[in-house]
């Protein structure tokens, strides 16, 4: 059985002091609970109905500190839209310590909105409401969806206002991280010319998610390329299910591989390439096709930091890492290749299959056709040999038409029952995703109405994203004119 309190067991804070600020998190005036994830609880080895009690929820809102916690705040820099900044850190967030699930795994358990910390540059270190909900709803539809990400693991209220535009609720997410090292947690010593802060960090790094490269002829040169390759699958995962995130600077990319930082993140209704709805990206930086490529760069910024490591001729140093850097290309093609040839239903591979998938996601852009429903549509098609469901979701349904030849030619080539293909395709493709216009309800009922019954639903359906459930038809369908979610607007 689980035990009723946490407890941690922290191996970041073994590290030499100048990687953290040892603080503890400032209390809240009247926290009360919105959710507790029961299942990620029980996950970590703790007592979900613990987490409930008085004692429980002043944890979570930072108002008690159990006896193993050793709260920080962590130092990283990173490139904020192109431009470097070489100090950041948690400016609101404050990492309680590490513990180990059943599964003998090792999380970080971190507060998010938790109060004013050395790093927080003239912020209040607090978070809105809002912000918190979403993340609680999208990381979770994320882990759902099979995508690698931080995890939420319970909510609260403050019982106390932020300022931003007006006066907004307050409110604290309780993060389960593997880690919370970023690309940016390099550059904060390599900025300083601090080799061996690097070191010790990748040293860390290795042991606590890349065990397999300690035994590498070049153990920082098969680090790089471990993360590179999480990096390249994740980013395929991403643009299969349409996810936007918003804000990939090098400090919002986790060297463990997962999501994380979810600001102004969004999930595409109607197809488009460019789409952005961050409102902090006017230039389109991070737009959804561009995601691929500023991973590419912001790993890139990662290796420069390794460049010491990896070999002591720099000039040597450098060709290696040029190397590495082009091989994100291949990687990610291969990657998306798989994550796309599932989407169509495909088991086995051939040589033109991304071409076939790229083909209908352009079709698709010029259709005017929605992402998640289209994909979803497929599994019709071939379970009742029926195409109106997908084409009607184009502006003009021939476009589906003629890319439906040569992928029903292709699905022929599988060998496989007509209940299978739907199977499959059913598998891939998600019926509901957390739309923007949904969560803004959410976000609306909460502060509005202090009401959280449209988040407890939306919660509900989207940790179910595969199966048809009768009674969401309202959280598949895309929003109408007048929902429609324009912009995105970061936590902060």
């Amino acid at each position: 059985m689980p035990d009723t309190a946490i407890r941690f067991d922290n191996s970041y804070v073994r590290l030499p002091d100048r990687f953290y600020a040892r603080l503890a998190p400032t209390p809240v005036k009247q926290p009360e609970l919105i959710k507790i994830n029961e299942e990620l609880a029980r996950e970590l080895g703790i007592d979900p109905a613990w987490l409930a009690t008085p004692e429980g929820i002043a944890t979570l809102a930072g108002n008690r500190i159990a006896e193993t916690s050793e709260p920080i705040a962590t130092a990283y820099a990173g490139h904020q839209f192109g431009g470097f900044s070489p100090q950041l850190g948690d400016g609101r967030a404050i990492l309680l310590g590490e513990v180990i699930g059943r599964d003998g795994a090792r999380r970080d358990i971190q507060l998010k909105g938790s109060g004013p910390t050395p790093f927080s540059r003239r912020g209040d270190g607090r978070a809105a409401l809002g912000p918190v909900l979403r993340e609680y709803l999208v990381s979770e539809a994320m882990h759902k969806l099979g995508i690698p990400t931080t995890r939420a693991l319970a909510a609260v209220t403050t019982g106390e206002y932020v300022f931003r535009d007006g006066a907004i609720p307050g409110g604290v997410l309780t993060r389960v991280a593997a880690s919370h090292i970023r690309v940016g947690t390099f550059q904060f010593f390599a900025a300083r010319g601090d080799v061996d802060g690097v070191r010790t960090l990748a040293d860390h790094v290795i042991a606590r998610h890349y065990p397999e490269a300690a035994n590498a002829t070049n153990r920082y040169r098969a680090l790089f390329e471990a993360v590179l390759a999480r990096q390249a699958k994740l980013i395929a995962q991403w643009l299969g299910v349409g996810f936007i995130h918003g804000v990939m600077n090098t400090d919002n990319m986790a060297i463990a591989g997962e999501t994380i930082d979810y600001g102004p993140c969004a999930f595409m209704d109607t197809f488009e390439s460019a789409k952005v709805y961050s409102s902090i990206d006017q230039n389109g930086r991070y737009a959804y096709a561009n995601q691929p490529r500023i991973a590419q760069w912001n790993l890139a910024r990662l290796v420069e930091t390794l460049l010491p490591l990896i070999a002591e001729d720099e000039a040597v140093a450098q060709a290696e890492a040029q190397t590495l850097i082009d091989s994100f290309a291949v990687k990610f093609n291969a990657a998306f290749a798989d994550v796309m040839r599932r989407k169509l239903g495909l088991a086995t591979q051939e040589d033109d299959d991304l071409a076939l998938a790229q083909d209908l996601l352009q079709r698709m852009e010029t259709g005017r056709a929605d992402f998640t429903l289209t994909f979803r549509a497929l599994a019709d098609v071939v379970a009742e040999g029926a195409s109106n469901a997908a084409r009607g979701l184009f502006d003009d349904p021939t476009l589906f038409d003629g890319w439906a030849v040569a992928w029903q030619t292709r699905l022929a080539r599988e060998s496989a029952s007509s209940s299978e293909l739907a199977r499959r395709l059913k598998a891939a493709n998600p019926a509901v995703i957390p739309r923007n216009h949904l969560i803004e309800e959410v976000i609306a009922a909460a502060i509005k109405e202090q009401d959280f019954g449209p988040f407890e639903a939306l919660h509900a359906v989207l940790s179910q994203p595969f199966l048809d459930q009768p009674t969401s038809s309202r959280y598949i369908m895309p929003p109408q004119p007048d929902e429609v979610v324009q912009a995105t607007f970061c936590g902060t």
